[in-house]
């Protein structure tokens, strides 16, 4: 029976027998146990499946993937041990050294570095490009090792939602598959594989835990994408795998193919795994994501709509309000909320807008976004500021702007706090 996703929050992945906890329990042990060698050798060799060693699988992990699985309507998903992790293994499956990706420019700063700095010292190349130019400027970038395209549906921190059937219909013209970062929408607001996409990644850090109390990141797979027609392209899933005695990833696990190479080899050789116990804090914050992610919602707009009409601020993006260049866009791919994240700028230097910040109560300065609590964050002094200029105006960062993460508190107050602390200004 087809659950709905409120449901699927609450009920999904862990599915207990009969005497088993009713709650996920947290497997918190490295090893499993087998009775006999012939056991634990099949699973080395991918010919079973099963618990051996935690840095490959664990029944904890594992019911939280397949809860988020079931939320984005994959085939198949994996944790890691952050956002930035994720994305490292979900463009690493499928790339190596010589081989050639697509970002939009307007992506999180830590996201921007490691595909255009990291990234490039392992031989791998990206290529960023704007989202407003049109199809023509844009298909240039594509060369004969392209391998991938990658977008945020909302961008971190400038609020612009990805036009995810767009990019999804140009990259399957040239054979590569869509990936797109769905942090700040969760599936709540927006499901990507049903606009085209083919891999999701998340941040479950913020909204999905919802209260700062883990960090982690999640792959999933939608199984669309397929490998075998353009296995020239994707030889690491499509050709035997000399270090699994000549396995190829597409013949024996079929649809699950991109999640079974990040498990058996990129898990098995790097390791980026969350811990059981983050992954059981994690499981509680999804248990309330529908609730909390239309209270984030409501209380965005109201603020964005608050911000616009003060007379102290120079400009406000939020694809909610009507008058943002992304709302047709956020109407198409985000109808019933775009999340509590806004990005504005105050009439005045830089200065004044960090003074702002500092007379705040309890709306905190704080790295974090996309929790339960409000908190505000200049970009280009704190997370980006490893970006010059330069790359801040690609990354659609002007120098004034603030993102505030919206919360979940009565949203009088939220006001109140942001009112009185503009007055000191």
């Amino acid at each position: 029976m087809k659950k709905n996703l409120q449901t699927l929050c609450v009920q999904s992945g862990w599915k207990p027998k009969k005497g088993e906890p009713r709650v996920l329990p947290i497997y918190q042990s490295t090893t499993f146990k087998y009775d006999t060698s012939e056991e634990m050798g099949k699973l080395f060799d991918l010919e079973e499946s099963g618990y051996f060693y935690t840095r490959l699988a664990n029944p904890t992990n594992d019911a939280v993937a397949s809860k988020i699985n079931d939320l984005e309507g994959g085939v198949g998903a994996i944790l890691t041990s952050s956002g930035q992790a994720a994305n490292f293994y979900a463009i690493f499956n499928i790339c190596e050294a010589g081989d050639h990706f697509i970002a939009a420019s307007q992506i999180y700063g830590g996201t921007y570095n490691l595909f255009g700095v990291t990234l490039k010292k392992l031989g791998i190349e990206c290529t960023f490009i704007d989202e407003e130019a049109s199809d023509e400027e844009i298909e240039k970038a594509f060369r004969p090792n392209t391998k991938c395209f990658f977008g945020e549906t909302i961008s971190n921190p400038g609020c612009h939602v990805f036009d995810i059937e767009r990019f999804a219909e140009m990259a399957h013209r040239y054979g590569i598959p869509l990936i797109v970062d769905n942090t700040f929408a969760t599936p709540i607001l927006c499901r990507p594989f049903e606009w085209g996409a083919d891999i999701v990644t998340h941040s479950t850090t913020k909204y999905m835990d919802g209260h700062a109390s883990q960090v982690g990141g999640a792959i999933v797979d939608s199984g669309h994408f397929d490998w075998e027609a353009h296995a020239d392209k994707f030889p690491g899933l499509t050709t035997p795998d000399a270090s699994y005695h000549g396995l190829t990833y597409t013949k024996a696990f079929g649809k699950n193919a991109y999640i079974s190479k990040i498990l058996a080899q990129l898990m098995r050789d790097v390791g980026a795994i969350p811990s059981p116990t983050n992954c059981f804090l994690l499981n509680l914050g999804l248990e309330t994501l529908h609730l909390r992610m239309p209270r984030h919602s409501e209380n965005g707009l109201k603020v964005a709509r608050w911000l616009k009409a003060n007379p102290k601020v120079a400009w406000v993006h939020y694809s909610g309000l009507p008058d943002s260049p992304d709302y047709p866009l956020a109407r198409k791919y985000l109808p019933d909320g775009q999340c509590g994240v806004i990005s504005f700028g105050l009439k005045g230097t830089r200065e004044e807008a960090i003074r702002f910040m500092d007379q705040l109560e309890f709306v905190a300065i704080v790295t974090h976004v996309a929790d339960a609590r409000t908190c505000v964050l200049h970009p280009a002094s704190h997370t980006h500021r490893q970006l010059s200029d330069e790359q801040l105006r690609e990354a659609g960062i002007a120098p004034d702007l603030i993102r505030l993460s919206v919360g979940i508190e009565h949203v009088d107050d939220i006001i109140a706090d942001l009112s009185q602390a503009m007055e000191k200004m």
